[in-house]
């Protein structure tokens, strides 16, 4: 792991830029920093080696495709329950497209996408439940006000 001293204001800089936007090229990004392209691509591969960039991606507007119900499922397991095991069986359930572990009164907290409210539930009865599920709260998502990477202010 990197230490946070190891980067510097151009890293962060560079962070920011291509976060917010995974199509910059690096010749525009090179623009923007004043500094080579080939500089530029030397240290996102640095930082790509050091597991702070993990990938790029484009962002779904899942709605717009049909997913229209959204929602965050606090799962509360047995006390025997393995959670290596059942985080890697929620991960076998595509509608599922964040996992956390917590602390309080539940262990893993989930953030799913449904066609509708039938869809969702039966995701949770028929897909969920069965893990060994003692149980769950669901908060239901009306909309999304933000979604946004992590920005920089070094």
């Amino acid at each position: 792991m990197i230490e946070e001293n190891m980067l510097d204001e151009l890293d962060y800089k560079i962070l920011n830029l291509i976060s917010n936007d995974a199509r910059i090229s690096f010749l525009e990004v090179s623009r923007i920093c004043g500094v080579s392209g080939a500089a530029v691509h030397q240290r996102v591969q640095k930082m790509i080696a050091n597991g702070i960039i993990t990938g790029s991606e484009f962002w779904l507007d899942l709605r717009k495709i049909g997913y229209q119900t959204c929602a965050f499922l606090s799962l509360h397991f047995s006390e025997t329950a393995n959670l290596d095991v059942i985080v890697e069986r929620l991960k076998e359930i595509r509608e599922i497209v964040e996992c956390h572990s917590i602390t309080g009164e539940y262990d893993i907290f989930v953030k799913i996408y449904a066609l509708n409210n039938s869809h969702l539930y039966e995701i949770i009865q028929n897909r969920i439940k069965p893990l060994g599920i003692v149980r769950t709260e669901t908060l239901m998502s009306f909309k999304e006000s933000f979604h946004r990477q992590f920005v920089f202010e070094k």
